[in-house]
C-alpha cells in the first residue's frame, strides 16, 4: 500500500489531537509539541522516537534553517513535523492502530510532507558531513585506528565495510526509476546501501544510490572513500586499511578472508581475526535497522528510490546521534519474524586477471605480513 493510498497514520502515538480541525472558517490548530516532552516518561518518549527529549530539541534546532517556520496558525509547528518523521523511521508502519482518546492523526498529505521536509532538511550536504564523515586528517584515522586496536589487538584498521539491501516498494516499469534494476538476487526490489563503520559501530560513510541488482564490489569501487584509500596508500601512508568480506576485491587498503585456510593454521587465525573484526559492519547494520525499523525488510519503504535513499541516509544521521549519546538498542518488537533478515547478501566476486592485477598481488603481501607479525 502506497504512501499516498493511506487515509489514517498514527501520529506519535500519544498526541493529544495532534491536529484539531477548526469550526467554519477558523484554521486548524496544532497541539503543542511541548506536552508531548511533559507527559511523556523519558523511558516512553525513547522508545517512540529512538532519541531523548533533549535530542530530539537539539536536531529540531539544527533543522529549524532548512525547513519551513510556521507563519499561520494552519501551519504545522517544525518540532511535531520532526516527531511526526521519528515515528515513522521508527516503528516502519504506515497505518497504525488510534489506541486510546489522547492519539490522533495528521491527514495524510501532512504526514508526507513532514516526512519529505525532515527528511530533505537531514539531507543537506553540511548536515550530513556534520554527523556522518570519514576520517579526513591523520589525527581522525590514527583515532579510529587505536579504536579498532584496542578493541581486536591488530593495529591499522581503520574501518569496516558492508551492503546491506533496503527494500522498497517496486517503482513504475518506466521512466526514472526501471523496475527491474532493483530486483535483487533475493528476489525483492531494494536499493543496495554501502555502510563503513568504525569500532563503535558509528557509521563512517553511507551510499544510498544504487539499485538492488548492483553487486557490492561495483558500489566501492565507484565510491570516493575506494578513491581516497588508494590515494593515501600511492602516497605512501600503507599503515590504513578497510576489512570486507569475499564480496569486495583484496587490495593492500581494503583487506579480505583468505580463500578456504585449512583448520588451525596462522591463516586460519587471521581469517578468525578477520571476520570477528569485520562483524562491526553487521553489528552496526543490525542497530540501524532494529533502531529504525522502516529499513526492515518486512516494513518495505513506500517511497519512490529517491525519496527512498534520503530516508536511508536520514536513519544513518539518527543512528550516528544515538550512538554518539550512548543511547540503548531497542528490544525487538512481538510482530518480528523469528529470523529477521537484515539485507546483508556476501557474493564472491571472481578477481579479474588475477595473476596480472599488481594491486590483488600487493594486499596478497599485506595479508601475510600481518599474518607474520601478529598469527604465527
Amino acid at each position: 500500500m502506497a504512501l499516498e493510498d493511506i487515509v489514517h497514520l498514527e501520529v506519535l502515538g500519544m498526541l493529544e489531537e495532534a491536529e484539531i480541525r477548526g469550526v467554519g472558517n477558523r484554521p486548524r490548530q496544532y497541539y503543542n509539541a511541548q506536552n508531548v516532552m511533559e507527559e511523556l516518561s523519558d523511558h516512553q518518549f525513547l522508545k517512540k522516537f529512538r532519541l531523548s527529549k533533549a535530542l530530539v530539541q537539539e536536531l529540531k534546532d539544527v533543522l529549524t534553517p532548512y525547513m519551513i517556520e510556521p507563519n499561520r496558525l494552519s501551519s504545522i509547528p517544525i518540532k511535531i513535523k520532526v516527531l511526526t518523521a521519528l515515528r515513522l523511521f521508527a516503528s516502519g508502519s504506515y497505518q497504525l492502530d488510534i489506541g486510546d482518546n489522547r492519539s490522533s492523526a495528521l491527514s495524510q498529505p501532512s504526514v508526507s510532507r513532514c516526512i519529505a521536509e525532515v527528511s530533505n532538511a537531514l539531507n543537506q550536504p553540511d548536515i550530513i558531513k556534520r554527523y556522518i564523515s570519514f576520517p579526513d586528517s591523520f589525527e581522525k584515522l590514527n583515532a579510529v585506528r587505536r579504536g579498532f586496536l584496542d578493541k581486536k589487538g591488530v593495529p591499522g584498521v581503520i574501518g569496516t565495510i558492508d551492503c546491506t539491501h533496503i527494500a522498497i516498494f517496486p517503482p513504475p516499469s518506466e521512466g526514472l526509476y526501471p523496475e527491474h534494476i532493483y530486483v535483487n538476487r533475493k528476489g525483492y526490489h531494494s536499493i543496495n546501501t554501502q555502510l563503513i563503520c568504525d569500532s563503535d559501530a558509528r557509521i563512517m560513510n553511507v551510499n544510498a544510490k544504487y539499485p538492488g541488482s548492483t553487486n557490492d564490489s561495483f558500489i566501492w569501487r565507484q565510491s570516493m572513500i575506494s578513491t581516497y584509500m588508494e590515494n593515501l596508500h600511492d602516497n605512501g601512508h600503507t599503515s590504513y586499511f578497510l576489512l570486507g568480506d569475499s564480496g569486495y576485491p583484496l587490495r593492500p587498503w581494503l583487506l579480505t578472508p583468505l580463500s578456504d585456510p585449512i583448520p588451525d593454521t596462522p591463516d586460519s587465525l587471521f581469517n578468525k581475526w578477520l571476520t570477528s573484526t569485520r562483524s562491526t559492519i553487521e553489528r552496526c547494520n543490525g542497530i540501524l535497522k532494529m533502531r529504525f525499523r522502516c529499513l526492515l525488510k518486512h516494513r518495505v519503504l513506500h517511497y519512490n528510490p529517491e525519496r527512498a535513499s534520503k530516508i536511508i541516509v536520514s536513519c544513518c544521521i539518527l543512528h550516528n546521534i544515538c550512538i554518539n549519546a550512548n543511547l540503548p538498542v531497542p528490544e525487538r518488537e512481538p510482530d518480528d519474524p523469528l529470523d529477521i533478515d537484515f539485507g546483508i547478501y556476501g557474493v564472491l566476486v571472481p578477481e579479474l586477471n588475477p595473476t596480472v592485477n599488481p594491486q590483488l598481488a600487493a594486499g596478497r603481501r599485506v595479508q601475510q605480513l600481518l599474518i607474520r607479525s601478529y598469527f604465527t
